[in-house]
């Protein structure tokens, strides 16, 4: 009974993000999402890879949080080009390399 409890309020909070989440999402029209996705997967991609690169070269100390972020300024603007260049370029590749559904 008292992991229910709990559960519920998690719940509640889940759907109310999410309820917010799609609000705002709804915010930017159509035609922006491929640049949307762009800088939302440069930023993720380059912040993680920078985070493992400071933190093999420096360890888990202060040092690589602000190595992290320095690089990471300096490389998010750097992948959100290329993959706004590069996309359409994979997208294409990819469909020629994948095998069409045959039509029944």
């Amino acid at each position: 009974m008292c992991m229910r409890a709990l559960v519920l309020p998690f719940q509640i909070l889940h759907v109310m993000m999410n309820a917010s989440l799609q609000k705002a999402i709804q915010m930017f029209p159509a035609r922006f999402a491929p640049t949307l996705f762009g800088l939302l997967l440069s930023g993720i991609m380059s912040g993680i890879v920078t985070l493992v690169v400071s933190v093999k070269n420096f360890g888990l100390e202060m040092q690589a949080i602000t190595a992290w972020i320095s690089s990471w300024s300096f490389s998010w603007p750097i992948a959100f080009a290329v993959v706004l260049v590069v996309a359409p370029l994979v997208r294409r590749l990819v469909a020629k390399l994948v095998q069409q559904p045959v039509d029944s």
